[in-house]
């Protein structure tokens, strides 16, 4: 199966101080690959590598058959890309259906799978809260909400960083059970965790990055069982 998005020997900076070291990465179509990691690990950084937020300072990031290293975040967006940071970044004094509206438009290949109708059917939650202010909802309603929102943009690829970050276990459980019914349906995502339970039932494999190296991939069963690995990359 083709690779819609890959790195190659991936480096990055923040000014002079070496985040990524050689980072290579391959995301199947309609797979979902969890990057796994403690906090400052490099899992942010590669997400807004990948992205065009965060410039690549050595190594290639293909996307769709493209070589998209040097482009800018919009091309890659205007190509299929969708970014959920991790920080949310909602309008806070637009509506729930205002700040999907205002992300709506076609794929790259013309199709509007997502629509407001099916949104709102997807999350219904977001449904009853159609009319209320972003910046009044929960962190938990504002994390479905950037999620639904990337999907009016009918992406490619989802690019989410930590969207169980913070939230209370009921609301975990809820974006868990709505990111494996987007993989059923087929959608190609990329998750960057530190929570390797929340990815054990969502993605088929794993990537656990380390001080900015991937230093492992296995399928997440398996990675389950590793206790070496869980213990020396993974544990708090």
């Amino acid at each position: 199966m083709t690779d819609l998005l890959r790195a190659e020997g991936l480096s990055a900076f923040y000014g002079a101080s070496q985040i990524l070291f050689g980072v290579d990465l391959a995301l199947k179509q309609r797979h979902t690959l969890a990057l796994l990691g403690r906090n400052g690990a490099g899992k942010s950084t590669t997400m807004k590598t990948l992205a065009g937020i965060v410039p690549a300072r050595g190594g290639r990031i293909f996307f769709a058959d493209r070589d998209v290293t040097h482009a800018p975040a919009y091309t890659r967006a205007r190509l299929g890309l969708a970014y959920v940071p991790e920080d949310r970044q909602v309008f806070p004094e637009h509506s729930v259906e205002d700040n999907l509206l205002i992300a709506a438009k076609s794929g790259p290949d013309g199709r509007r799978d997502w629509t407001l109708p099916r949104i709102f059917e997807t999350f219904p939650l977001l449904a009853n809260l159609r009319s209320r202010q972003a910046g009044r909802l929960s962190g938990g309603e504002q994390q479905l909400l950037v999620i639904a929102r990337a999907l009016m943009g009918n992406p490619l690829v989802l690019l989410l960083d930590e969207p169980s970050e913070g939230l209370a276990p009921i609301v975990v459980a809820t974006i868990g059970k709505v990111l494996r019914e987007l993989g059923a349906s087929g959608a190609t995502i990329l998750l960057a965790e530190q929570n390797m339970h929340f990815c054990s039932r969502i993605a088929e494999e794993a990537l656990v990055i380390d001080r900015g190296r991937v230093v492992h991939r296995q399928d997440t069963k398996g990675l389950a069982g590793n206790e070496d690995i869980r213990r020396r990359y993974l544990a708090m």
